[in-house]
């Protein structure tokens, strides 16, 4: 996700410009047959067949919020027909979408795996975008770039005028945002990173499918993904230890740690591991001081995580704290960071909202490797 200082408040503490894995072969998700018509996980988004049209519902896209946002999806043949009274939706879309303009690079491959990325025609910090699929269409200028999420560059975007903005809202609160929505372009804030679970993040896709009229296609995209997830969750319970994990690392002094209620540990609990934290319940990240750590964390097993630091030199040269951890002295120190795209764009944080079944494997492989003996981590790599 392209704004890095929050994610490394909000998602990068369970955390070079090479490219360091992204061209090996993506696992895929191969398509089954599905009847699914709610959600199992997600609790963000409805989506409500009524007559010839369909009702999308986002309910608090972002922390704390009370607001919900109510959609009408309807093709172009039964709008001409149809009257809505305008002010009880937040924006009447046409499906399905022929340009759409997103905000995070979570959304990307949502779009790519229901295969509409030809849709996408401007995103805020191209340079982030790690698929190369879409990184072709971005140098071959059919992806205009918009500026900053934060500061969207409204004047291009009305150019090139999308049939909707798909948003990540931090607050609600933009002003580009508002310019947009009163040149009567819809804007749709997606939730999907306030979500609980690993699985509830990835059933967003659900979302993209309905905006697309492809509601079948993601319903079993998803559910591929949740049987491979599920059946990994499945295989870790026959590990024969459970290795301690300390995760995150300091933020001038302060040390950032995922809260046992997050994504970031259910995966860790997924994968059937210790985590140290996993009985917290605070919302947000645990701040502690490194004392708080290293007496807790000190003869850990493995370290997974380390923030933003892409090597061991790294991270002895940030602080010489670190190097006390019995995980940095035998050198069972895993980070996702350098994985990255063409333009160092870090891949986690674009598909491991979509693919929470490679996110879950790849900790297993670190943590029980005899239990996934020919399985290559895809995001997760040992710090030299």
């Amino acid at each position: 996700m392209k704004n890095i200082l929050f994610l490394f408040i909000a998602i990068s503490i369970f955390s070079c410009k090479e490219d360091k894995g992204i061209n090996r072969k993506l696992p895929p998700v191969n398509v089954e047959k599905s009847e699914n018509k709610t959600n199992t996980y997600a609790e963000g988004f409805t989506i409500t067949k009524n007559g010839n049209h369909s009702i999308l519902e986002i309910k608090s896209p972002w922390p704390n919020s009370t607001q919900t946002f109510k959609y009408v999806l309807i093709s172009a043949e039964e709008a001409a027909k149809t009257t809505f009274m305008k002010e009880e939706y937040d924006g009447i879309l046409i499906t399905p979408i022929e340009k759409i303009v997103v905000t995070s690079t979570t959304h990307i491959p949502a779009l790519e795996l229901l295969n509409v990325e030809e849709t996408l025609i401007g995103f805020p910090g191209t340079d982030y975008i790690s698929s190369e699929k879409t990184r072709t269409r971005i140098d071959s200028s059919f992806v205009r770039e918009l500026g900053k999420n934060e500061g969207i560059n409204t004047e291009v975007l009305l150019d090139i005028n999308p049939n909707v903005v798909v948003a990540f809202g931090v607050d609600g609160k933009s002003k580009s945002l508002e310019t947009i929505k009163k040149a009567n372009i819809p804007v749709i804030y997606n939730g999907d990173w306030v979500e609980k679970s690993p699985l509830a993040k990835a059933e967003w896709i659900k979302f993209f499918g309905a905006l697309y009229n492809k509601e079948k296609q993601a319903d079993s995209i998803f559910n591929k993904i949740e049987k491979d997830y599920t059946q990994a969750k499945k295989l870790a319970l026959n590990a024969k230890n459970k290795p301690t994990i300390l995760s995150g690392a300091m933020h001038k002094d302060v040390w950032y740690l995922p809260n046992g209620t997050s994504t970031e540990a259910q995966f860790l609990k997924d994968a059937n591991t210790n985590y140290l934290w996993s009985d917290t319940t605070e919302k947000g990240s645990i701040a502690l001081n490194f004392e708080v750590v290293y007496e807790k964390a000190k003869t850990a097993d493995l370290w997974l995580s380390p923030s933003y630091y892409t090597s061991l030199e790294a991270l002895e040269e940030a602080s010489q704290h670190y190097t006390k951890f019995d995980a940095f002295k035998n050198k069972q120190v895993y980070s996702f960071t350098n994985t990255t795209g063409k333009n160092g764009g870090v891949l986690y944080y674009e598909l491991g909202t979509a693919r929470p079944d490679l996110v879950l494997k790849d900790i297993i492989k670190i943590c029980h490797p005899e239990l996934l003996e020919n399985y290559e981590p895809f995001f997760f790599k040992k710090l030299d």
